[in-house]
């Protein structure tokens, strides 16, 4: 094997090893999934090869550090990020980081052929108050010769003179139709067999987060390239619905100590958190068609106390068992 063959076979092998979200992340604006108002807008600002301060709002995996990129890159070119300053506010969230990294860059000159630079902070939301403050000024005072694209998931937590600077884009979770879409996509570019009740799995536990989506089924593939309904509740660490309805049923026709044991069974089998349980329980109980309103209202309260007593450091055991003989009163 000569020296291009090797480096080709390593490239394929590399490829191989990577993150599924990252090989198939749109690279362009008009290749984002979901999010139409969005993009049409992104696409006006690619073509015209400009555009204000950005605010992207929005859940986690709905397309914002995807859509900062993909812009950045139709207004730049390949070459985008030497123009291009990529912050995870998380991390670097102090007065000093913003006074110092972003400063800095913001006062380099563009790169030839480019009338501004970019600074892209992630997770803006996690930027103190002080520093949120420091930026407002760095943003006023290079406003000509640089642009800022912040995304969040909670636009209230960024300070008022900042989002009056910014042309705000709300995303929403994207819709199940194209998170299914985009699943199989990436199932038939992977070459994995992926089977119809498996994908409705995926989009169950993803609600509306392409990229948990994407996370799940590169998971399940690696433990079997035929991804299975099972594989994925097992491996996403969520009770399949039929399994919830159970434990409301025992509660509703078998009394305390069944549905105690179901309880645990389902801890114990899907590898759940206390917290995990009831959350799931929750979302399930609106479907649950032999509880009236009523009796919803009141289960709703019952996990809602029982979620608080956890968060706060209640036993979990305890905590749960109470949850159950409560709802086995009700119903």
């Amino acid at each position: 094997m000569n020296r291009i063959e090797e480096r080709q076979q390593t490239e394929h092998n590399l490829q191989g090893r990577s993150i599924w979200v990252e090989r198939h992340r749109p690279a362009t604006v008009g290749d984002i999934k979901g999010q139409r108002a969005v993009v049409d807008r992104l696409k006006a600002y690619a073509n015209n090869r400009t555009f204000p301060h950005l605010l992207l709002a929005g859940p986690p995996g709905t397309g914002k550090t995807t859509a900062a990129l993909a812009l950045a890159k139709d207004v730049f070119g390949d070459d985008y990020r030497r123009n291009m300053l990529e912050m995870n506010a998380s991390d670097e969230r102090k007065l000093e980081s913003i006074r110092t990294k972003v400063k800095s860059f913001a006062r380099t000159a563009p790169i030839p052929g480019t009338s501004f630079k970019v600074i892209f902070l992630d997770e803006a939301d996690a930027l103190t108050p002080d520093a949120q403050g420091a930026l407002r000024r760095i943003m006023e005072q290079n406003a000509a010769t640089c642009r800022f694209i912040l995304s969040c998931n909670y636009s209230s937590k960024i300070i008022e003179p900042i989002q009056s600077r910014c042309a705000i884009f709300r995303f929403r979770p994207i819709a199940d139709d194209q998170v299914r879409e985009m699943i199989v996509s990436v199932a038939e570019r992977e070459g994995i067999n992926l089977h119809p009740e498996a994908a409705d799995a995926i989009v169950h536990v993803s609600l509306g987060d392409l990229r948990k989506a994407i996370t799940s089924l590169q998971v399940a593939a690696s433990l079997d390239k035929d991804v299975t309904r099972e594989l994925i509740y097992e491996t996403t660490a969520t009770a399949p619905p039929e399994e919830l309805h159970g434990f409301f049923l025992a509660c509703q026709q078998d009394g305390f100590q069944p549905a105690r044991r179901r309880l645990r069974d389902l801890l114990d089998r899907f590898g759940l958190a206390g917290t995990d349980l009831v959350n799931q329980l929750h979302r399930e109980l609106g479907n649950v068609a032999f509880l009236d309103e009523l009796q919803k209202l009141k289960v709703t309260e019952a996990m809602a106390e029982t979620d608080y007593r956890m968060v706060e450091g209640g036993g979990e055991t305890l905590q749960l068992d109470a949850m159950t003989a409560k709802i086995c009163s009700l119903i």
